[in-house]
């Protein structure tokens, strides 16, 4: 028996499977998946998830704020540019969330959704779910909300609609296959999915943490009907 062999017989007695069993057992395990342990800390429910998730994103530097709303983004993100020194330009993916700021004439902002480039300094885009359990950000590739967003600004604002917070990281990816099974026939997944816990850091250089290392140095997370 060579390594490789030994190695493939390894992987089918751990699946379950015997040598000669047809491939497409594999297949079928994607169509019906089997739920992982979920922790403690992933169980929590009702108004405790957002408490949760809340806590869990701020111990990791990113910021929060809660907000009744969708007509009340413009001003939550115009409030944080303020307060922060920041520009008021601010570049906004074409997800429906975000299509009343715009069309708010009271903000001070200065709007588009033109592709995002590396001189754009604010990037604002929604996103899919947040996990209690880490204080985790899901992003979802498309054309509503672009990839780029979330990681050419140097700062990166993410709106949340509370209701769209989960306990544990499970329960997000049973929600992208409904979603995708909702949207058509063939139930393809995003060709990405983004999870986002905290602006970028690295602590390689004599273990001193430093934000913004390979994508924004701020994250702000404006949580809609929390």
């Amino acid at each position: 028996m060579t390594a490789r062999e030994d190695i493939l017989n390894t992987i089918r007695r751990a699946r379950g499977r015997k040598k000669g069993t047809s491939p497409k057992l594999a297949v079928d395990r994607l169509n019906t998946p089997t739920s992982n342990i979920i922790p403690e800390r992933g169980k929590v429910a009702g108004d405790l998830k957002i408490k949760q998730f809340i806590t869990e994103a701020e111990k990791v530097q990113a910021t929060t704020k809660s907000i009744k709303t969708a007509e009340d983004i413009a001003n939550a993100v115009a409030d944080y540019l303020k307060s922060n020194n920041l520009p008021a330009k601010i570049m906004i993916s074409k997800d429906p969330l975000l299509s009343q700021i715009k069309g708010q004439k009271t903000s001070t902002l200065n709007v588009s959704n033109e592709p995002i480039k590396g001189s754009d300094e604010v990037g604002v885009s929604v996103a899919f779910s947040g996990v209690a359990e880490t204080g985790t950000l899901v992003f979802l590739s498309g054309p509503d909300n672009p990839t780029r967003l979330n990681f050419y600004p140097l700062t990166h604002i993410a709106v949340l609609e509370a209701k769209n917070i989960t306990g544990a990281y499970e329960t997000v990816w049973k929600r992208i296959r409904a979603q995708n099974k909702s949207k058509n026939a063939k139930g393809l997944m995003p060709r990405a999915v983004n999870f986002i816990t905290g602006p970028s850091r690295t602590a390689d250089i004599e273990q001193t943490l430093l934000l913004g290392a390979h994508g924004p140095q701020r994250l702000h997370i404006i949580i809609v009907g929390g």
